[in-house]
């Protein structure tokens, strides 16, 4: 996946919004038929309720991988504590953040 990524950076360059990177991102999974979905909706269980507030993962590619997109400075320790709590929410082991904003990519993995 990082060749698509990689890709979308070449193409688009640095200094767009996210949600440019994310509608470029969906057109390049849909073209190479790689399962996603986009905008993925986690509930937070407290107790006996399930509170108001939801999480949306940018994407979920594969069933599994939680994808965040980013279009800033750099790659900040929030980000990775965001990752880190989309993945306890899923169940899920891998999340991937890209930042698009550079001028070379950057991504990391976050490992649950």
């Amino acid at each position: 996946m990082v060749g698509i990524y990689m890709e979308v950076h070449r193409i688009l360059g640095g200094g767009l919004l996210e949600i440019v990177y994310k509608d470029a991102l969906e057109y390049e999974f849909k073209k190479h038929n790689i399962p996603f979905e986009r905008e993925k909706q986690y509930d937070i269980q407290y107790k006996d309720i399930v509170l108001a507030h939801k999480f949306y993962a940018d994407f979920v590619v594969y069933n599994e991988i939680i994808l965040e997109v980013k279009a800033s400075k750099d790659i900040a320790d929030e980000y990775v504590a965001q990752t880190i709590n989309y993945l306890k929410l899923a169940d899920s082991d891998l999340g991937i953040i890209v930042n698009f904003s550079k001028k070379s990519l950057q991504h990391k993995r976050v490992i649950h």
